[in-house]
């Protein structure tokens, strides 16, 4: 697909929450709230742009593309912040700084955003006490003061500081000078101790460069700020730079064993000194991921006939070093400086009412999983679990584990390692006269269970089995199915990893089936099948599936059989028994909503 076909994908803004006000007056906060409108989500887009000096070039100057790009940025309400790499003119004279400064005036009270000075906005030769300047009269603390993002500054006024929400928590960005100078690199820590639970991105101007294949390498200066402010503040997860094309990446192991980002974006020896083209990067922390794109919005303004052919190439690059996507599991990287608070336990008394059934967990005082070890019914309906390995099973088919799913009541789970023949595995069942075997739950029901599947899911576990009840669906006067010896009620797995419910209602010859998409292995799921009294929908942690049947579905053809944990019966008879974990289990005698299951 050409850039030029993309125009509209490209334009086309994503929902997602705008930045807070983190100070200013509360006058001020209402008046930037009304101008960035707020939106909920796991999503929010941080905006590059790197080496604009050719825009600002003496008497050569043009800094439309520039103010087309700010324009573009103002109407995508994913962005949230906009940060500036350096060498923003070609020669840091007060003319090009003020046309700069005056160009950047169409963000300002809209989008928070930082620069940085470059080797062609200040005098090379110094470091950031270095003094007065013309890029200090127009970009120094002043200009950042009543942002909501802004922080700080250092004393010089050249390095600053700003804090960002997006996505539910919330980011750091350092935007430090082309030479940040000994006593600038001690207020950037302190800036890091401040804030030692906010994962930090690192901008400057000068830090990696990178060969015609896009690998990035340290430079001089960037291996000081490595050795002396990034290596050892596991916080910093990100660096972005400009100064040096082809633009470029690599990774680096930090002093925690932990991956450090490091990407250089530049674009100046492109067409029109780049165009102020801009990198997108999208954070998605529902997906773990991080997607970046780069794009010159000046020339999606044009009619897609009028585009020349040096306009065309430019208007988005997709090479390996301009478009891809950082999978980074954002809980796990950050686990060092910001552990994930989890949920207390919660008593039983809290997830048991006069609806409940049966409802099992794992963490008992005493609890043990050797055969015909019991599992109370915390209901104190009786419906007590019995452990029973399968046939040629050892001991290692079944073990306890403080594994669990975060927003689960218990924290504990049952670790099950089945498998097909010669019948591996174990199960947990009802006893004879537990009431449950013979509930036929006609008013409606919800049967609740937590599982995991592991990673890597090893060996072939098709159509085990993760709950059921006992009783051959032909006994009950059942012919609908595939076999009468079925049992009336299962929730199993097919060998795509598709979930499958199927039940012999109570009042008819029928098997409707509920399927789902394929589960993930290695995530713990919450996994509901709620029956209103009329049809059956599955949910899985919190959403309802597609391949939910319409045919009536009315109660449980339950016939006097245990309720089973770990597999399905065939004929009576099981054969395999479940691969992975499984949490805590709830039956409810009535329709429960998404805000009443386990996981709310």
């Amino acid at each position: 697909m050409t850039g030029v076909d993309r125009r509209n994908l490209l334009r086309a803004a994503i929902a997602a929450p705008a930045v807070p006000l983190l100070t200013g007056t509360a006058a001020e906060a209402a008046e930037a709230a009304e101008r960035r409108p707020r939106a909920d989500g796991e999503r929010f887009a941080l905006a590059v742009l790197p080496d604009t000096q050719y825009l600002f070039d003496a008497d050569s100057a043009d800094p439309e593309p520039l103010r087309e790009t700010f324009r573009y940025l103002l109407d995508q309400r994913d962005v949230v912040f906009m940060t500036h790499l350096g060498d923003v003119t070609e020669h840091g004279t007060p003319e090009e700084i003020g046309l700069a400064g005056e160009c950047f005036r169409r963000l300002d009270g809209k989008l928070p955003y930082s620069v940085l000075a470059g080797n062609h906005d200040v005098n090379s030769s110094t470091d950031d006490q270095r003094g007065d300047s013309a890029y200090l009269k127009a970009f120094g603390p002043h200009r950042f003061a009543k942002m909501p993002t802004f922080l700080g500054s250092s004393t010089d006024g050249y390095n600053s500081a700003h804090l960002l929400d997006g996505g539910g928590r919330q980011w750091l960005i350092l935007a430090l000078d082309w030479r940040i100078s000994d006593g600038g690199l001690g207020w950037a820590q302190g800036i890091l101790d401040a804030h030692p639970r906010t994962p930090a991105i690192v901008t400057t101007h000068d830090l990696a460069f990178a060969d015609d294949a896009g690998v990035a390498a340290l430079s001089a200066h960037g291996q000081r700020l490595w050795d002396r402010l990034i290596r050892a503040n596991d916080q910093i997860f990100l660096t972005l730079n400009g100064h040096y094309w082809p633009p470029g990446r690599t990774v680096l192991k930090n002093d925690a064993g932990h991956d450090v980002h490091v990407h250089i974006t530049n674009y100046q020896d492109r067409y029109y000194g780049g165009a102020a083209m801009i990198r997108l990067y999208t954070f998605d922390l529902a997906r773990g991921t991080i997607d970046v794109e780069t794009l010159a919005p000046w020339f999606l303004t044009r009619r897609p006939g009028a585009l020349t052919p040096l306009e065309a190439e430019t208007i988005e690059l997709t090479g390996p070093a301009d478009r891809f996507s950082l999978p980074i599991d954002f809980d796990s990287r950050f686990a060092g400086f910001d552990p994930p608070l989890l949920p207390a336990p919660r008593p039983p008394r809290s997830v048991v009412d006069r609806h409940t059934v049966a409802y099992w967990r794992f963490d008992g005082a005493g609890q043990a999983v050797t055969d015909g070890s019991a599992v109370r019914d915390l209901t104190g309906n009786g419906n007590d679990l019995t452990v029973r390995r399968l046939a040629n099973s050892g001991p290692e088919v079944l073990s306890l584990s403080a594994d669990h799913h975060v927003d689960q009541p218990a924290h504990a789970s049952l670790r099950f390692d089945g498998g097909k023949g010669p019948d591996r595995g174990a199960i947990l069942h009802t006893g004879p006269s537990a009431a449950l075997n013979s509930m036929t739950f006609t008013s409606g029901y919800t049967i609740e269970a937590f599982i995991k599947l592991p990673d890597p899911f090893v060996g072939d576990h098709a159509w085990m089995g993760i709950l059921s009840w006992e009783g051959r669906s032909g006994d009950a006067g059942k012919t609908s199915g595939w076999s009468p010896l079925e049992s009336t009620c299962s929730l199993n797995l097919s060998p795509e990893r598709f979930l499958q419910y199927v039940v012999y209602p109570a009042d008819r010859d029928a098997d409707p089936t509920s399927w789902s998409h394929a589960l993930p292995v290695g995530r713990w799921m919450h996994v509901a099948v709620v029956n209103n009294g009329r049809r059956t929908v599955v949910w899985i942690d919190g959403s309802k599936i597609a391949r939910n049947p319409s045919q009536p579905s009315h109660g449980i053809a339950t016939s006097g059989r245990p309720f089973v944990i770990g597999a399905t019966s065939f004929d009576l008879k099981y054969g395999q028994g479940f691969y992975g974990w499984i949490g805590d289990v709830r039956i409810t005698s009535r329709a429960l909503t998404p805000q009443q299951f386990l996981s709310a």
